[in-house]
């Protein structure tokens, strides 16, 4: 097993900024009216795991580490959230949206 030498290395970052790649392709597809309402809502939130995830293994506290760990659970669960209200409005479908869903529930 490699040593854990910055936030790059943490596995959940990783899979973070898989989930957060994968919303900005599945989100350029979306109407240019959405541009400032649901594509906004999803990138912000999916950027916001992996980020925060960072921002809380750098604190060094397992404190600190836990309430980011937290919040990022927040941003899955709202991610989720828009994920499937575009689905349920039209703006993508199922198998659009069905690798992230997986991903969130890893």
């Amino acid at each position: 097993m490699s040593e854990i030498k910055d936030f790059q290395d943490l596995i959940i970052w990783q899979k973070g900024m898989e989930i957060a790649e994968k919303c900005y392709y599945l989100t350029k597809s979306f109407p240019k009216e959405e541009l400032y309402s649901m594509v906004q809502q999803i990138r912000k939130s999916s950027a916001s795991i992996p980020a925060n995830i960072a921002e809380g293994y750098e604190r060094r506290s397992s404190g600190d580490y836990a309430r980011f760990l937290n919040i990022a659970q927040g941003s899955i669960n709202e991610l989720k959230t828009h994920l499937l209200l575009s689905q349920r409005v039209g703006l993508c479908e199922d198998k659009d949206i069905e690798s992230i869903i997986y991903l969130l529930q890893e």
